[in-house]
């Protein structure tokens, strides 16, 4: 490396920065080997003496090596990982040059073994080495593994207030704002993660239990075994079938926290607080009988005693969650299935729930269970939303207390037709609500020409976080 960066120390003749030296070294490298698997001579041997010498693991610069074998044998990173790519600044607003040079070696080996090339068929374990890897990415990124590829907030392993990793290091604290730190990196992510599934001999793997027992169950291979399930059967189908229950169960958990914590319904003044002592206001039955002090004696005289409403409305509410189920909406899809069975297991909350593509299919009998639904959807195909509108518009019996949600691309053949329809539910009182994304990542295609029909009808679309949704369905249902 003859290439030096220099700063300025005051004089005139600069000088090198040696920490702006490694860090270039380190992320030339990272550069080299994610464009050209084959190595630099040069900037391996600079590489490893820049790890070495800040006191790092020369593993870390083994491609071969997954961040697992890594932490395994120097347990002590595995902290280190833990919002590595989101660090929090320096509160003298200075800057640790050298911890950022430590950040930049730690940040090169979980980008390099997350979007190197793999060409090839892909086998069990290198879908889960990378499936590993990007968990620690992900981690890097101030997330929980696999929150970012599809939903899963991994709450099956978090505490209150964070989580614990498999090493046994804390993960917690609130998301960060990854649409500026990196754009769109969930949905990229997925799909790595997909062309990798799409390489593996999925079917060979399945019948083999103990190949299949190394699968993580992710979205991008949830699509897959939904769409290859019609060819499948005996044990390969049966792994299959454990694989996407184990992946709706962990969903259901993490969507089930959020309905809990989304906004509830208004208190309902027109019924009278029980008058019972755990709905005693004592703070507003003192103020109220102020007026009785008597300061000779000391003594607040009370007149009436003050309690608290607690009584919400239980107005039975429909809700009617219309799916798009074409190839485009595949995360959609699973996502709203899970959310439907939810909301199904809310007090005075009629659920109903229509998939479509060219045609529409009635999946209300199965609207409490996401597994035995998702095994009847048929993914792919065209887009015709006004067959599901024949099924859906004789749902909506009382208008005032329904709820139709429609969750598609709305790229329509027919779609001044479905529009119409559409505009015909809200005017009659219905609260329509179309979504256009309801994904982790918030990334999602929607027709303009819908979009801005659907904000001059004052139903905006929603698209983005899945918990925009859930507000909005919480709010109104409870």
């Amino acid at each position: 490396m003859t290439h030096q960066l220099t700063h300025h120390t005051g004089g005139d003749a600069p000088e090198p920065d040696p920490y702006d030296n490694r860090r270039q070294v380190l992320y030339w490298r990272l550069l080299a080997r994610l464009f050209d698997p084959e190595e630099q001579a040069g900037l391996e041997s600079a590489s490893l003496a820049v790890v070495e010498d800040i006191g790092l693991p020369s593993a870390l610069l083994d491609p071969g090596a997954s961040v697992d074998s890594v932490v395994q044998r120097h347990p002590e990173l595995a902290a280190e990982f833990d919002g590595l790519m989101a660090p929090e600044p320096e509160e003298d607003g200075t800057r640790d040059r050298a911890a950022e040079v430590r950040r930049a070696a730690l940040a090169s080996k979980v980008l390099l073994n997350v979007f190197a090339s793999r060409p090839g068929t892909v086998t069990a374990e290198q879908l889960a080495r990378w499936q590993s890897d990007a968990g620690w990415l992900e981690r890097a990124l101030g997330c929980r593994p696999g929150e970012l590829r599809g939903g899963r907030g991994g709450t099956h392993r978090m505490g209150a207030g964070g989580g614990v990793s498999p090493t046994g290091t804390g993960v917690g604290g609130p998301t960060p704002d990854l649409s500026r730190l990196i754009p769109a990196i969930g949905p990229e992510l997925g799909s790595i993660e997909g062309d990798l599934v799409r390489r593996m001999h999925l079917r060979e793997v399945l019948a083999d239990p103990r190949l299949a027992s190394r699968l993580t169950p992710s979205m991008s291979l949830v699509e897959q075994l939904l769409r290859d399930k019609n060819n499948l059967s005996g044990v390969a189908l049966a792994n299959a079938k454990a694989l996407i229950r184990r992946y709706v169960d962990e969903v259901t958990e993490v969507l089930r926290t959020q309905v809990e914590k989304a906004t509830v319904g208004e208190l309902d003044r027109s019924v009278p607080p029980k008058r019972v002592f755990r709905n005693l206001d004592l703070d507003r039955t003192i103020w109220k009988n102020l007026t009785n002090w008597d300061p000779e004696e000391e003594r607040l005289y009370v007149d009436r005693l003050y309690y608290r409403h607690t009584s919400r409305r239980t107005t039975p509410q429909r809700l009617i969650v219309v799916v798009d189920q074409s190839g485009s909406m595949v995360d959609s899809m699973v996502n709203c299935t899970i959310l439907a069975s939810i909301f199904a297991g809310l007090p005075k909350v009629d659920v109903h729930l229509i998939a479509y593509d060219t045609q529409a299919l009635d999946l209300t009998p199965w609207a409490h269970d996401p597994f035995e639904t998702l095994l009847r959807t048929q993914l792919g195909g065209g887009t015709d939303g006004t067959v599901a509108m024949q099924l859906a518009q004789p749902k909506i019996a009382e208008p005032r207390n329904t709820v139709v949600v429609w969750i598609s691309d709305f790229y329509e053949w027919r779609h001044q037709e479905l529009f119409d329809s559409m505009a015909a539910v809200h005017r009659s009182g219905a609260k329509f609500i179309p979504v256009g994304s309801v994904t982790s990542s918030g990334r999602g295609s929607v027709n303009p020409w819908f979009r801005e029909r659907f904000k001059d009808l004052g139903t905006p679309v929603i698209s983005g976080h899945i918990k925009k949704l859930v507000h909005e369905l919480k709010t109104f249902l409870t």
